[in-house]
């Protein structure tokens, strides 16, 4: 490590508390995408079957949050263990490659993560049966495997299908679920709406770190495609939301859906910036921007269907 980057590292680590570093870990700026699946979920219940339970749905907005967080913070571990987190990092720091907290300490508040969810999620299955236990078995396994086991998800070309599987499919429809006790095509629309954007955001990273990631012998999409291909599949992901609207909405039996084309414009501007911003730590910008037009879509589409 370079003196530079030693100097940077002990300038991220002094003065960062206990709290702090585990608050860094849990990455709080991205947990919005495992929360709006699951407002989606409840919004379409209401809007079709005008079904909402509310226990059901905080129950499973805190076990949705504690298996991202968990994801999070054995991802931190592992990729640090890995060399993915290296001082050419181009990403935020991580705390276990900054010393901030030990990969062991990590890996143990993961897997607590991943144990408060199991608890919950035993609740939930007594309120959606069988189709929840296998839904919260698989998110918890795949958030472990995530970057665990003998074939990591995050280092395949398969992370954005992972995305848009739990973080929209899985999530939405788990949720409708809950609170209608069966699954209409809305809900499934709704999740492959919400997964694209979710799924773009895991693009935004992966295309950032293309080169680092190869050099520790990641294969992700953005490294097996190219950089042309990769912006072709981003502008992809965050226009499939609009041109699902149309098949959602015939779906739902009321409610509106012309709120959420109010993104439009906010889509086509984030990928011709995807498109013209040089590989490198400005992509950090475009991540968030990333992040927020997939809440905004989620947030827009709950309010016409509550309208």
């Amino acid at each position: 490590m370079s003196t530079l980057n030693k100097t940077q590292t002990r300038s991220i680590t002094r003065g960062v508390s206990s709290l702090s570093s585990w608050i860094i870990g849990a990455r709080p700026h991205t947990l919005c995408l495992s929360a709006t699946p699951v407002a989606l979920g409840a919004a379409i219940a209401w809007a079709v079957e005008r079904k909402t339970n509310w226990l059901a749905v905080s129950a499973a907005l805190i076990a949705s949050l504690c298996i991202q967080i968990g994801t999070n913070l054995h991802n931190d571990a592992v990729d640090s263990k890995l060399g993915g987190d290296g001082p050419d990092r181009l990403g935020p720091p991580r705390v276990t490659a900054t010393g901030l907290l030990t990969a062991t300490a990590v890996k143990r508040g993961a897997a607590l993560s991943f144990g408060i969810a199991a608890l919950i999620g035993s609740y939930l299955v007594s309120i959606g049966g069988w189709p929840i236990l296998l839904l919260g078995l698989f998110s918890i396994v795949s958030g472990w495997a995530y970057t665990a086991g003998p074939f990591p998800i995050a280092y395949t070309p398969f992370g954005e299908v992972f995305v848009l599987a739990f973080f929209g499919l899985g999530a939405v429809s788990g949720t409708y679920w809950l609170c209608a006790a069966n699954l209409g095509s809305a809900a499934v629309i709704g999740g492959l709406a919400l997964g694209s954007l979710t799924s773009a955001v895991l693009l935004v990273n992966n295309h950032r770190d293309a080169i680092v990631d190869a050099r520790v012998g990641r294969r992700t999409l953005a490294i097996l495609v190219g950089p042309f291909a990769t912006i072709c599949i981003f502008a992809g992901l965050v226009l499939t939301p609009i041109a699902l609207l149309a098949p959602f909405g015939d779906a739902l039996p009321r409610g509106h859906i012309w709120p959420a084309l109010l993104i439009l414009p906010l889509a086509l501007r984030l990928a011709y910036r995807f498109a013209c911003e040089p590989r490198g730590p400005g992509f950090n910008r475009i991540l968030v921007q990333a992040a927020q037009v997939q809440s905004l879509f989620a947030l827009l589409l709950c309010l016409g269907l509550l309208i």
